[in-house]
């Protein structure tokens, strides 16, 4: 339970607690503030976020840094405005001096922009995964131990070429930065391997009629690669399915997630056989991954496994401790140690390595997968492939990588 100063000052008066240790008890506890969407069409991916940031912090003991953790959550619902507004409420009301999130792309990159007026706060992201929040105009204390959508798409593009025999792919995906990136992580690889792009259908977030969207898909591509997410991905599916659609999918890394895998219902039927790949892959058999299920298993109403939110978040809210530690709960420089000790924080997680860039963005390995039906009857996204290590620019030169220019509705383009 948080107390504000009133209360404070009023429990002080109570019990003849002095200022200075009053002061004292305020300094044994260090805020950290949750950022996730708790609203809109995003919020089931929003709760498994805070299942792996609490995962992080029940690990630590409830402690950072010798101190105890006050985790104080704000919500948004996907929008731009609405993560700054949530953000802007936990810095300047509730007094956090480290944040974590946002989960979403355009509001990685609005609560980017949002941190540079406030440089004595530290940001670290949640698993917000458009690629600009880093990429183009970085903030100096904005952090992303996840990586970006484009990294998460390593692999994909060739196997779907190479492996499945998919020569012309349609796109049906929504219209912001993260469908962007991930359209430019899978195109980059498939169209140098040969692949065509004939189509790309850009819907909203929180559409729920796909109908004109599915009729206008052209007929003679091999497969359709989805990068929706929540209510958007199981609406597309459900309705897709009811339509024969019959061309074979290619999974975004959020439309193979948990978060749709577990839904109800005949979509099932047409995500069996679905490659995709993220940051995780359900089937990993390593002990570190194992252990962080059954962790994340004794939160609330988990799923069968982790989805990408519950992992992204776990791993920067571990990042957010593991800085803490190193400076002991102290931010009253601003945060300067902490960023200076973030910035050079290497740390094995569930899914192997992380380090950062030179623009604070994570180096990991990513996880081609296929969506499999496990013995339990549940849908998993079975391992395929481990991509080791994928920095920002996909093993590009970085020059050459930028001068393939800011992820668009348009670009990349290989019709």
């Amino acid at each position: 339970m948080r107390l504000h100063r009133r209360s404070l000052l009023a429990l002080a008066l109570a019990t003849g607690l002095t200022a200075p240790s009053l002061a004292l008890a305020q300094d044994d506890t260090i805020k950290i503030g949750l950022l996730a969407t708790f609203e809109g069409p995003f919020t089931v991916l929003g709760e498994d976020g805070e299942r792996g940031a609490m995962v992080a912090v029940e690990e630590a003991g409830g402690t950072a840094g010798g101190k105890k953790i006050e985790i104080v959550k704000g919500s948004s619902d996907a929008s731009p405005d609405s993560a700054v507004r949530a953000a802007r409420k936990l810095v300047e009301q509730d007094g956090v001096k480290v944040l974590v999130g946002p989960l979403s792309g355009d509001e990685g990159i609005a609560v980017k922009d949002y941190a540079k007026t406030k440089p004595d706060v530290t940001f670290i992201n949640g698993t917000s995964a458009a690629q600009d929040t880093t990429f183009r105009d970085p903030a100096e204390n904005f952090f992303r131990f996840s990586t970006d959508g484009a990294q998460w798409m390593a692999g994909l593009g060739t196997y779907a070429f190479n492996d499945k025999g998919y020569k012309n792919v349609a796109v049906v995906a929504e219209d912001y930065s993260f469908p962007y990136t991930q359209v430019f992580g899978f195109m980059a690889e498939f169209c140098k391997a040969g692949g065509k792009v004939p189509s790309k259908s850009w819907v909203p977030i929180g559409n729920k009629d796909f109908s004109s969207v599915i009729a206008a898909l052209p007929d003679d591509v091999d497969a359709i690669y989805v990068a929706l997410g929540g209510a958007d991905a199981v609406n597309f599916l459900t309705q897709y399915q009811q339509a024969g659609g019959s061309a074979p999918l290619i999974g975004g890394s959020i439309t193979v997630d948990q978060t749709v895998l577990t839904s109800q219902g005949k979509t099932r039927d047409v995500l069996v056989g679905t490659p995709a790949a993220g940051p995780t892959a359900d089937t990993n058999d390593s002990p570190a991954w194992l252990a962080f299920v059954e962790a994340y298993k004794k939160q609330p109403n988990a799923f069968p496994s982790p989805s990408l939110f519950a992992h992204g978040y776990y791993v920067n809210m571990k990042a957010a401790i593991l800085g803490l530690n190193e400076v002991k709960g102290d931010v009253s420089d601003g945060g300067a140690n902490l960023r200076a000790a973030l910035s050079k924080l290497s740390f094995d997680t569930p899914t192997g390595k992380v380090s950062l860039d030179k623009n604070r963005n994570a180096i990991a390995d990513i996880y081609l997968t296929e969506v499999v039906e496990g013995p339990d009857g549940n849908l998993l996204n079975k391992l395929v492939k481990v991509v080791p290590q994928v920095n920002q620019t996909l093993g590009i030169d970085e020059a050459e990588f930028k001068a393939l220019g800011a992820v668009s509705r348009d670009n990349p383009s290989c019709p």
